[in-house]
C-alpha cells in the first residue's frame, strides 16, 4: 500500500507568522478596531474565527472573516516563507514513492497560494479543518502519518489513527506534545528525511 503521509501548513510548512502580522495590523487600521498582532502569532493553529473573536463581537465575526480573507493574499502570501527542511521533507515522502497532503484549518484557496509560492506540491489540500476534524481527510485518504507542531495537529493524527509526527517549531513545546500523545517529536522538518528513511526501514523489517 502507498504510504500517504499528511503534512500542517502554519509553523509547520510555512512561517506564516510575518504575513498573518502583517495581515491584522492591516484589519485593525482598516476597522479602527485594536488587535494585537503580537499576541495572535504566538498562538497559531486554530481557525482565524477562533482569533478574531478575541477583538470583535460576535455580530460583526462573519464580516471580519470575509474582509481577513480579501486582504490576505495581497499581504500574507508573500511575506510568509517555508520553514526549515519543509521542502526536503515533502520531496522525500515523494521520493520513497509515497503521497503527500496538507490538512489545515487555514482558508484552502489562502493555503494553495501559500504553497505555490514557496514551491511545495503537495498531491492534495484540504483546508478548514481543525484539531479531530482533520481525521475526516486523513481517514478519507487513508493518511498513514501526519505531520504537525500544534497538540490539535496530534489530537488530529490519533482520531484518524495515523502516526502523530511532531515538529517543535510551533507555539506548542517538545514536552506539550509528547503529553499530549505525539508518537514522535522532532525538533524541525530538517530531521524528517532521515526519521522518515528509518520509519520505512522498520516497516519492512
Amino acid at each position: 500500500m502507498t504510504l500517504t503521509v499528511g503534512f500542517d501548513l502554519d509553523m509547520t510548512l510555512i512561517d506564516s507568522r510575518p504575513g498573518i502580522h502583517a495581515c491584522y495590523v492591516a484589519l485593525a487600521e482598516r476597522t479602527g478596531t485594536f488587535i494585537d498582532a503580537d499576541l495572535a502569532v504566538t498562538r497559531l493553529g486554530p481557525p482565524l474565527l477562533d482569533e478574531l473573536a478575541h477583538w470583535f463581537p460576535k455580530e460583526r465575526l462573519p464580516a471580519m472573516v470575509e474582509l481577513y480573507r480579501e486582504m490576505y493574499p495581497s499581504i500574507a502570501i508573500a511575506a510568509s516563507p517555508a520553514m526549515a527542511g519543509a521542502r526536503e521533507a515533502v520531496a522525500a515522502v515523494a521520493a520513497a514513492g509515497g503521497r503527500t497532503m496538507v490538512v489545515t484549518a487555514k482558508y484552502e484557496p489562502s493555503a494553495k497560494l501559500h504553497l505555490s509560492h514557496v514551491g511545495i506540491e503537495p498531491d492534495v489540500v484540504v483546508g478548514d479543518l481543525w484539531a479531530e476534524q482533520k481525521a475526516e481527510a486523513l481517514r478519507e485518504y487513508r493518511a498513514g502519518v501526519y505531520v504537525g507542531d500544534h497538540v490539535g495537529d496530534v489530537r488530529g493524527a490519533r482520531t484518524a489513527g495515523a502516526l502523530s509526527v511532531a515538529v517543535a517549531t510551533g507555539p506548542c513545546p517538545a514536552d506539550e506534545l509528547r503529553a499530549a500523545g505525539a508518537d514522535v517529536v522532532l525538533d524541525d522538518l530538517s530531521a524528517f528525511p532521515e526519521w522518515l528513511t528509518g520509519y520505512r526501514a522498520a516497516a519492512r523489517a
